[in-house]
């Protein structure tokens, strides 16, 4: 057999993600494999169907094709859903591993100037991945013309495995003790606002002044500033008129002098560079932030997820 799992994904340059291929010999164990993997971990026929960019039919076929070949049902099929029966919860452990080793297996044969080939979904935070993963993309592309990136912008974390994502950038601390995290990165916190909102209500000087100052919040987060300074710990509730469920919407706001705002030094790099905002409270240390790539739980990280966390990670080096 000449197919493995990446060749399945180049056939995605020209929209066919999966070929479904008649009953018979002739199945291909990999396409075939793939699609029930992709079932499995989204849960249903439909939503398989969107991730491997074809139509249900076409998925529900090949997996009554699939049983057919093996002689067994993988699949439940009741009003209320979908779920493996043992052979298919065994087939899909093994499937599973195969895949990702087929996926490892052409890519260290193939020449190492080819580059990577097929789709890679990515995840990312919007205003990170707007400012610094997509100016970078161009460069990335370049080295593998091969490649096509669906990239999927949400503030929110998403299931990984029912959107068929292989590597997502997330920020902070992992909620998700169970996930596969690779640390990309560190980041600073800093105060900060505006000259004009600055020279408008004064500088603070101590943690304390804060909470007489126009706050910019995240409505998911906790509104309480820590700040420490040689050992000392010092913890300010703050509020504001207006909160903030994406971070666009708290950058938006501080550079239109609303007032002050912590956050990660990446979303304001180039303002803080020019002087459009400014830190305050620079005597005081606030907690650093870390950049992520999560894969997938349960699945090995496919090449190409770990080469572009790799290549994320050097573009933020400096």
């Amino acid at each position: 057999m000449d197919r493995s799992w990446p060749s399945l994904a180049r056939h995605g340059r020209r929209r066919m993600a999966i070929m479904v291929i008649p009953p018979g010999n002739g199945m291909d164990r990999f396409q075939a494999m793939a699609t029930f993997v992709r079932v499995v971990e989204t849960g249903s026929f439909s939503a398989a169907a969107r991730v491997l960019h074809v139509g249900q039919p076409a998925v529900s076929k090949t997996i009554a094709q699939l049983e057919d070949r093996l002689g067994v049902r993988l699949l439940n099929r009741t009003t209320h859903g979908l779920s493996t029966t043992e052979a298919g919860l065994r087939y899909y452990e093994r499937a599973r591993t195969s895949l990702a080793e087929a996926d490892e297996a052409e890519l260290s044969a193939r020449d190492a100037n080819a580059g990577l080939s097929g789709r890679l979904r990515v995840s990312a935070a919007t205003t990170f991945a707007r400012l610094h993963v997509i100016p970078r993309l161009p460069r990335f592309l370049a080295e593998h013309p091969q490649l096509q990136i669906d990239m999927i912008l949400d503030d929110r974390v998403i299931d990984l495995v029912a959107e068929g994502v292989d590597v997502s950038l997330r920020m902070g601390t992992l909620g998700d003790s169970g996930a596969v995290a690779q640390k990309l990165a560190t980041g600073g916190r800093s105060v900060l606002a505006t000259p004009a909102y600055l020279e408008r209500a004064g500088v603070p000087r101590r943690p304390a002044d804060v909470a007489s100052h126009q706050v910019i919040v995240a409505s998911q987060l906790a509104n309480v500033w820590a700040f420490k300074q040689d050992g000392k710990e010092v913890s300010v509730q703050v509020t504001g008129d207006v909160r903030f469920s994406a971070a666009e919407g708290i950058r938006a706001a501080v550079l239109a002098d609303m007032g002050l705002a912590i956050t990660s030094d990446w979303m304001f790099s180039e303002e803080l560079a020019a002087g459009t905002v400014q830190r305050v409270l620079t005597d005081w240390q606030l907690p650093t932030i870390d950049l992520w790539a999560v894969y997938p739980s349960g699945r090995l990280a496919t090449a190409k997820a770990k080469q572009f966390a790799t290549f994320v990670s050097t573009t933020l080096s400096p």
